[in-house]
């Protein structure tokens, strides 16, 4: 029996006062951000600490002497797991989940569950990595016999006349054969109906079939099961029907039922070759983006509803796949993209065994890698979604041999755990190239001392990072030619699929130089976005393209920002830089012209998208990072900005665009690389954008207005019911009676609520000494968000108030 176990806590940063909290709970949100802060800009200036939570909960005799484990989905970092003062397991990576098995800890009655976790020591990660028990934790009842918790793995087979696989793993107290008859059955149900059940049965005192094996070394015996089914009538998961299954598995020993459980899953069957990538048979190009781990002003707590918005944003928005950079995603993510139907990468870390932050995962990574692979893979094996494992991004160890070795050892580790999903890495061509001369390389005993300065010249992520925002997209380039060439191919070679981190220049001669290799690109430029797109079409052997980024997030702080502030120059921003100012959208899930942008290049039907460069900075220095190609917002509301220059962005793959201010046309123009841009003076009302085909027939048009002179504050929820567990996103906004915002009427609003807890309230600005935590925050740009998690039954009160502003209240009522 699966549990929730995340209620009740207590909470306490080492040497101070403890405060009831639920989980998941960032515990890196909540300390004091300054200029000092060990992470500096790559962790948004957020110091790091020390925490310890603790539970106290009841169990009966019965439950006392079965078997209990725990589930922590994700802990950062440096778990250690305390039952009733005494250690009883926990987990080094802050990323990948890990089980703390409970036998022989627990007693009847009441017991204590400690959990200490450590990030004090920065810098630790080239991001906010947030702190804490910041995923879900979950407790299971079982027997002593029982169904392993990852004991359940359904692999498609064949597709064409639907097959499957399924294997059952579980552990009995005596062996099997031995006096008792034991039956493993599974039945795939459809929403309650049965469409297929199979029985894997073992009599009384035979041998054990070729189909288990028994594993020593743990309490009692471990065997597995399995066997083929077939099905009819069932539905292919894919992008475009995410049609989900469920097996129901029972073990029974004697004819008693000792465990049923229940597995979701979905049919679908991938393949790859230089010819393409297929999902069950048809070929499928990756319209993908990278994410970060946070939630915006959330911080990295993960939420179901979190993860649900954020993938359905992203899908709506014509994305069809997400790279997880650069660690293994959360459950919720998972779960989210196999509903929604999104192609996952699943990715594992940032680094192998050299540093790339003084007190990075480098320090544990050989002793723990083998653990992390297994717990990703067999985590991810029943989700559809989940189309292929990539093993980090750009290291630099595949320079030498050793690290091409640990490369292929990885890869031949993911392929025995599951076989069914292609193996990759986000490789950075120039990083390797460089790393090959000797000169520029990270040694194996830490590229920097304990204050987190380098030692020496060395060429990692951050490094290459810097060069790219002062090169430009030129950086495609730099990893062209035969020394290249000569340097990466040993790993790419080992992958199934070679991943390129900004390395476009290379995807034609490729496709010749080596022709028995796939390619996708796993992290690029979105400004790149439609020349790239253009060979990913023309290209078999090219997967697809993964943009950085889909989705801004907290730290790395300013790389992508089109910044109008003086300290808005070079890679690493000063304090107060909290976001990294990159991604098609903002933190708080609202599209820019990126993301229309991509929408214009994936959209064949020649649909126009609008975005706006706000023009309210007349006469202001823009200072442009390389991580971004506009700064256009879908907006015409700019009060005070009438006679400014506006630079107005026209998406769309129509060879031709053109463009009307309340009612007169303004020009028409060819588009480039799916934009138009016209430049013309700001006046409110309505601007209009039309698609033309060569031959000036419309293929679509849109439009955005400005908002009318009497705004105020607005609370709009993004759904109309809600009930108790649930969290509430919010919207608060300046805007007229007819929702419009204004994006150039900023104010801080104070926000609260009755009845409910306020999780977070914030806008997307990029450079800011607010507090997600506070309850009060200045909209960007006219926008800002709250984060509710409804509490109880009855009427919850929302208020927000702002100077010079009416005050906005909504009541929402819980059933």
């Amino acid at each position: 029996m699966k549990q929730a176990f995340n209620d009740q806590w207590r909470f306490r940063k080492k040497g101070g006062k403890w405060e009831m909290i639920a989980l998941p709970h960032d515990a890196m949100l909540h300390e004091k951000r300054s200029a000092e802060a060990g992470g500096k800009s790559a962790s948004g200036f957020f110091p790091g600490g020390q925490y310890v939570y603790e539970k106290e909960f009841e169990l009966g005799a019965e439950e006392a002497e079965g078997h209990i484990t725990f589930l922590f989905e994700g802990v950062y970092k440096n778990a250690k797991v305390f039952i009733n003062e005494k250690e009883a397991g926990g987990g080094h990576y802050g990323y990948v989940p890990f089980y703390v098995a409970a036998d022989g800890f627990l007693k009847e009655g009441k017991n204590v569950i400690r959990v200490e976790a450590d990030n004090a020591d920065q810098p630790d990660s080239r991001w906010y990595s947030g702190a804490g028990i910041y995923r879900p934790t979950w407790m299971y009842v079982q027997k002593k016999d029982h169904i392993l918790l990852n004991g359940i793995q359904i692999k498609t087979l064949s597709v064409a006349l639907p097959e499957i696989e399924a294997a059952v793993k579980y552990r009995l107290q005596t062996e099997e054969g031995a006096g008792q008859n034991v039956e493993v059955g599974v039945q795939i149900l459809d929403d309650g109906k049965v469409l297929a059940e199979e029985r894997f049965h073992q009599e009384k005192g035979r041998n054990a079939s070729e189909s288990f094996r028994h594993e020593s070394g743990m309490e009692g015996y471990v065997y597995q099961r399995s066997g083929k089914i077939r099905l009819s009538n069932v539905y292919l998961w894919s992008e475009y029907q995410p049609k989900l299954y469920t097996a129901k598995v029972t073990l029974s020993m004697d004819g008693a039922v000792i465990e049923e459980r229940e597995e979701e899953f979905g049919i679908r069957k991938m393949e790859w070759s230089p010819k393409g990538f297929f999902v069950n048979g048809k070929e499928t190009l990756l319209k993908g983006g990278c994410i970060h781990h946070d939630n915006g002003i959330l911080g990295a707590a993960e939420y179901e509803e979190s993860a649900m918005r954020r993938i359905r944003i992203l899908k709506e928005g014509g994305f069809n796949a997400i790279r997880s950079a650069h660690n293994p995603c959360s459950e919720a993510i998972l779960k989210a993209c196999d509903r929604l139907g999104m192609y996952v990468m699943d990715e594992t870390w940032d680094m192998w065994y050299r540093k790339k932050s003084a007190f990075d995962y480098a320090n544990d990574f050989m002793e723990h890698y083998k653990e992390d692979i297994r717990a990703m893979v067999e985590r991810d094996f029943n989700h559809p979604s989940v189309v292929m494992y990539s093993i980090g991004n750009e290291v630099s160890e595949p320079a030498e041999e050793k690290g091409v070795k640990l490369a292929k050892e990885m890869a031949g580790l993911v392929h025995q755990l599951d076989d069914s999903r292609a193996v990759c890495g986000g490789y950075n061509l120039m990083i390797i190239k460089n790393s090959a001369k000797g000169k520029n390389m990270y040694k194996e005993d830490g590229g920097m001392d304990n204050s987190g300065e380098e030692k020496a010249a060395g060429m990692n992520s951050t490094m290459f990072n810097m060069i790219a925002s002062i090169v430009g997209t030129g950086m495609n380039k730099a990893a062209n030619g035969k020394k290249t060439d000569r340097a990466v191919s040993p790993v790419l070679d080992s992958m199934d699929i070679a991943g390129y981190n900004y390395a476009s220049g290379r995807y034609k001669a490729d496709g010749t130089l080596h022709p028995d290799r796939v390619i996708v690109g796993s992290e690029t430029f979105p400004q790149d976005l439609a020349k790239n797109w253009e060979m990913v079409k023309k290209y078999p052997y090219l997967a697809g393209d993964f943009m950085w980024t889909a989705w801004d997030y907290i730290g790395e702080a300013g790389i992508g920002a089109w910044s109008y502030h003086e300290d808005g120059k070079g890679f690493s921003k000063p304090y107060p830089w909290l976001l990294a100012d990159t991604g098609a959208y903002d933190i708080l899930g609202n599209p820019n012209g990126e993301a229309l942008w991509a929408k214009a290049v994936w959209d064949e039907s020649g649909k126009p998208y609008l975005a706006v460069r706000p023009c309210n900075h007349p006469g202001e220095k823009l200072v442009k990072e390389v991580w971004r190609g506009t700064n256009g917002i879908p907006s015409w509301s700019f009060a005070g900005s009438e006679g400014n220059q506006a630079v107005v962005e026209v998406y769309t793959n129509a060879p031709v665009a053109e463009l009307y201010l309340n009612g007169k046309r303004i020009g028409r123009k060819k588009t480039k690389s799916a934009r138009a841009i016209f430049k013309i003076k700001y006046q409110p009302g309505i601007l209009t954008a039309r698609a033309l085909d060569a031959s000036g027939r419309e293929k679509g048009k849109t439009k955005l207005v400005s908002a009318k002179k009497e705004t105020g504050i607005r609370i709009l929820p993004e759904k109309e019911n809600y009930t108790v567990g649930e969290i509430a996103y919010l919207d608060v906004v300046i805007a007229d009676k007819d929702g419009v915002v204004e994006s150039a009427r900023d104010t801080e609003i104070t926000f609260s609520v009755e009845n409910a807890e306020l999780l977070g309230f914030g806008s997307a600005d990029p450079r800011t000494e607010e507090r997600f935590d506070r309850g009060r925050y200045k909209t960007y740009y006219g926008r800002a968000q709250a984060v509710v998690r409804i509490t109880n039954k009855g009427e919850v009160r929302i208020k927000a108030k702002g100077q010079g502003m009416k005050e906005e209240n909504l009541v929402l009522e819980i059933m």
